[in-house]
């Protein structure tokens, strides 16, 4: 019974280690830590999230890619102006440029997963790819956090009551 239990542990250990999603490398480009969070039941959308290095001599732009669970995907900016937060999407791309990082979080740039065919799950990774103007197309693996998740890391996220839950207040 103990080996059982050990194995199965072991087990339960090896199947998280490819839930979490490698960083991806295309020529000059390189992309950290892509992540998503879960959504309610019935969502339409969900964001994407990462950072995307350059180390080219050239920039590059962002311009579009897939994911399992959308219908398609886009690449959007967040910002605020005078008070009313605005979403867009960046028809020319996003532009990386050479020997720089952008980062795609909550609040600023980010992809959508437009038309969900299926909600993200935390721990069940989101298969895609990313297009790029001059590199080109690379597979992608999203994380997904929890509900609610300000970043990959947030583990307030999801609680009842947690810290992590932002009310429209600032």
């Amino acid at each position: 019974m103990k080996s059982t239990i050990a194995t199965l542990a072991l087990g339960i250990a090896v199947l998280a280690t490819p839930a979490l999603a490698a960083d991806a490398t295309l020529g000059t480009i390189t992309i950290k830590q892509p992540w998503t969070r879960a959504t309610p039941p019935g969502a339409k959308v969900a964001g994407g999230f990462m950072t995307i290095t350059n180390t080219g001599k050239e920039a590059d732009r962002l311009i579009g890619g897939t994911a399992t669970i959308a219908g398609h995907l886009e690449v959007h900016e967040m910002s605020m102006d005078g008070g009313m937060m605005k979403m867009r999407e960046l028809s020319g791309g996003l532009e990386i440029k050479p020997g720089q990082s952008v980062v795609l979080k909550p609040g600023s740039y980010h992809v959508m997963f437009m038309d969900l065919k299926s909600s993200p799950a935390a721990g069940a990774p989101v298969k895609g790819t990313l297009k790029f103007e001059k590199a080109g197309s690379v597979d992608i693996s999203y994380d997904v956090a929890p509900l609610g998740a300000k970043s990959l890391d947030d583990k307030d996220a999801g609680a009842s009551g947690s810290k992590g839950t932002n009310h429209g207040h600032h």
